[in-house]
């Protein structure tokens, strides 16, 4: 294990990398303990940290700890890889508290709990899968070109081009984790292209909706049909992962508190 952790991840360069994904897994996980405890009034846990009547949200703590990390982190990248993975750690502390509120910095109020408070879950989600493709080594929106293949460079463009674009359209057509993942596996990106757009994404807005400039009411109605019988499931069972991951986000969003 240690000889494959020395070949895949120290010989390659992607300790710093690894020790931000680390660091954002573990204090994501660690931060829901925490507000969950919080939430359950447990009176041997800590509590909320107030100044006066100003509640310090914990994005306040990630925000600063980026900083550091990150600044730091450009003091030491060509003087010692050691203390560069340290500060990629302290980033990625820093990143995992920042996006586990994300939903109030989305909102510009305190929805940690609410329906709309379930971004914040994506958005760690998100930052997870694209960071452990990248520790895998996989690129975004490239192919595996030879080096010695004529006109490399102008193929290789080409193929970013034609990878951007279909990215866009897979985007669009609301599928975002198959963009997401298809700028790291383009065939995948190709599929979200060519099938059906989602029935609340832009690209259904614009061209199969009623007030589109040319209306394929058939084709919304298959997106719906779609839609109510494979999406809703996996949206059902995602949640159930969320919900046990990071608690269940079914309070009515508080008022925005002014300070």
């Amino acid at each position: 294990m240690g000889d494959w952790f020395a070949q895949r991840v120290i010989d390659t360069g992607r300790l710093p990398l690894f020790c931000f994904f680390t660091a954002l897994i573990i204090t994501f996980v660690a931060t829901r303990m925490h507000v969950r405890l919080i939430r359950a009034k447990a009176r041997w846990w800590f509590k909320d940290v107030n100044i006066g009547d100003v509640h310090v949200h914990h994005v306040v703590f990630g925000v600063v700890l980026m900083l550091f990390g990150g600044v730091a982190g450009l003091l030491v990248s060509g003087v010692s890889p050691g203390w560069y993975a340290v500060t990629a750690a302290i980033f990625g502390v820093g990143a995992a508290l920042v996006l586990d509120e994300f939903a109030l910095i989305l909102h510009l109020r305190d929805v940690y709990w609410s329906e709309e408070g379930r971004a914040s879950v994506d958005a760690v989600f998100v930052a997870v899968a694209v960071t452990g493709l990248l520790l895998l080594g996989l690129r975004p929106l490239s192919w595996e070109i030879p080096d010695g293949a004529p006109r490399a460079p102008a193929l290789a463009s080409g193929v970013l081009v034609v990878n951007l674009i279909l990215a866009v359209i897979t985007l669009l057509k609301g599928k975002i984790w198959t963009g997401l993942v298809g700028l790291f596996v383009p065939v995948l990106l190709v599929v979200g292209a060519v099938r059906l757009a989602r029935p609340g994404s832009p690209w259904a807005h614009w061209f199969f909706a009623p007030g589109a400039l040319r209306p394929r009411p058939g084709k919304m109605a298959r997106a719906i049909r779609r839609e109510e019988r494979w999406r809703r499931p996996v949206i059902r069972a995602k949640i159930a992962v969320q919900e046990f991951v990071s608690g269940r986000h079914d309070l009515p969003s508080p008022r925005l508190k002014r300070h």
